[in-house]
C-alpha cells in the first residue's frame, strides 16, 4: 500500500501555499489546477504581484490589477479566504447590522451596501435584529464577530429606548447609517433637514402660505430629522406652523392623514415624509374630489422609482442611496485602517419637481 501524501504545506511554501483551496492543493500543478504562478504567468507579472491582488495588502496599479484578476477568471483559479485571514489579519468582510427590512429605504441601503462591499473586494453578511434597544443591538454585534467581520455597519433607522445609548464596540470599527445625532462617533447619513428643507422652500415660493407635515414615526431618525427640517424652514420664513400629522411610512397612514388634513379649509400644501404616505394623501384627496395640484400640492421625500408613476407624478427630494451606500462602505473601510479615527459625512439631497406641484390658488394667496 502506498504512503498516503501530507497535505501539510512544505516548510518553504509558508501561508502562499494555502491561497488555494485545500482540495485544489490536492489537484497538484499547473497543468491541474491553476496556480498562483500560473495567473503570474498569463498576466505577464510576478508572483509578488498577483499575491499583492489577491490579499489587497500593497497598493497595485489599476491597470495591472485588471489584467491579473482577468487571468484570474480564464484560469478559474480561486484564492482561499481563510489562508488570506492569515496572512493579513483581515477576513476582507464586513457585518451589516439593520433593524428594518420592508422600508424602501432600508432595502435600498442594504442593497447600496452590499454593492459598495462587492466592488471593494469585502464579502458583506447581513445580521439582521426583530427589535432595536441596547441588548438586542449587542446581541447582533456578537453575532456579526462569529461571522469573522473586519468591521460592522450599523443602519439602525429607529432610536434605542430612552435614556440608553448605542452599544458601538471599541474593538471592532463600526460606521452608523441614519444616526447623525451620534456625534463623538463615524456616520453617514442623508441630509434629512436639508432635504426637508427644500421640500418647504419650493411649496412656499409657489405662493402657499404654509405648509402641512405628514410625519414618520416619533422612533425613527429620519423622520425626527424630516419633522426638524420643515420646522425650521417655516419658522425661517416667518409661516404659521400648523400641526402636523403622524404615520407609520405607510400609503395607509398616509391616506389616513390625508383624510383629516383635506377637511382644513386653508390646507394648500403637504409635505409627507415618505413617498408611500403622499400616495395615502393623494388618494384622500382624489377621493375628496380636491383636485392635485390646483388646489393642493403634495411633496414626498425618497423619489422611489414609482414616484414618476403616481397620478398626478409626484414631486419627491430624491436620496442618493448609492452615494450613503458607498461611503459607508468607505468609512468603515478607512476606519478599519485606522482604528481611531472619526469620520461625518452628509450627503446631499436634491428635490425633483413634477406634477404633483403648483402655484397656490389664487384664494390662497389674496
Amino acid at each position: 500500500m502506498s504512503p498516503q501524501r501530507s497535505t501539510r504545506p512544505a516548510p518553504d511554501e509558508g501561508v502562499d501555499a494555502l491561497l488555494v483551496e485545500p482540495a485544489e492543493r490536492r489537484g497538484g500543478t499547473s497543468h491541474g489546477v491553476p496556480t498562483q504562478a500560473d495567473v503570474a504567468r498569463l498576466a505577464g507579472v510576478s508572483a509578488q504581484t498577483v499575491s499583492r491582488v489577491v490579499t489587497g495588502t500593497a497598493r497595485v496599479d489599476e491597470l495591472t490589477r485588471e489584467r491579473v484578476q482577468a487571468s484570474m477568471r480564464e484560469l478559474g483559479y480561486r484564492p482561499n479566504r481563510a489562508a488570506r485571514a492569515l496572512r493579513s489579519a483581515r477576513y476582507r468582510s464586513i457585518g451589516v447590522i439593520m433593524s428594518d427590512l420592508t422600508s424602501y429605504g432600508s432595502v435600498r441601503t442594504w442593497e447600496a451596501i452590499s454593492r459598495a462591499g462587492a466592488a471593494s473586494g469585502y464579502a458583506v453578511a447581513l445580521v439582521p435584529t426583530a427589535r432595536f434597544d441596547r441588548s438586542a443591538v449587542a446581541e447582533a454585534i456578537e453575532r456579526a464577530r462569529d461571522q469573522a467581520v473586519d468591521g460592522l455597519v450599523i443602519a439602525i433607522g429607529d432610536h434605542l429606548s430612552a435614556g440608553e445609548d448605542l452599544p458601538l464596540p471599541d474593538d471592532l470599527p463600526a460606521v452608523v447609517v441614519d444616526a447623525s445625532a451620534l456625534e463623538d462617533r463615524s456616520f453617514v447619513d442623508t441630509d434629512q433637514t436639508m432635504g426637508a428643507g427644500q421640500a418647504v422652500g419650493h411649496l412656499l415660493a409657489l405662493g402657499h402660505r404654509t405648509v402641512h407635515h405628514v410625519a414618520g414615526p416619533e422612533s425613527s431618525y429620519s423622520a425626527v430629522r424630516r419633522e426638524q427640517g420643515w420646522r425650521a424652514a417655516l419658522v425661517e420664513a416667518g409661516c404659521e406652523t400648523p400641526p402636523l400629522e403622524r404615520g407609520d411610512w405607510s400609503a395607509e397612514s398616509g391616506y389616513a392623514a390625508g383624510c383629516r388634513l383635506r377637511d382644513l379649509p386653508d390646507m394648500t400644501a403637504v409635505f409627507a415624509a415618505n413617498d408611500q404616505m403622499a400616495l395615502g394623501v393623494l388618494r384622500a384627496l382624489h377621493e375628496a374630489d380636491i383636485p392635485v395640484p390646483a388646489l393642493v400640492s403634495v411633496v414626498g421625500f425618497d423619489d422611489m422609482p414609482e414616484a414618476a408613476q403616481f397620478w398626478p407624478p409626484l414631486t419627491s427630494v430624491h436620496q442618493e442611496f448609492e452615494e450613503v451606500g458607498r461611503a459607508a462602505v468607505d468609512v468603515l473601510l478607512a476606519r478599519i485602517d485606522d482604528v481611531d479615527a472619526v469620520h461625518r459625512l452628509l450627503v446631499p439631497t436634491r428635490l425633483v419637481v413634477r406634477g404633483s406641484t403648483s402655484t397656490a390658488p389664487r384664494k390662497a394667496t389674496s
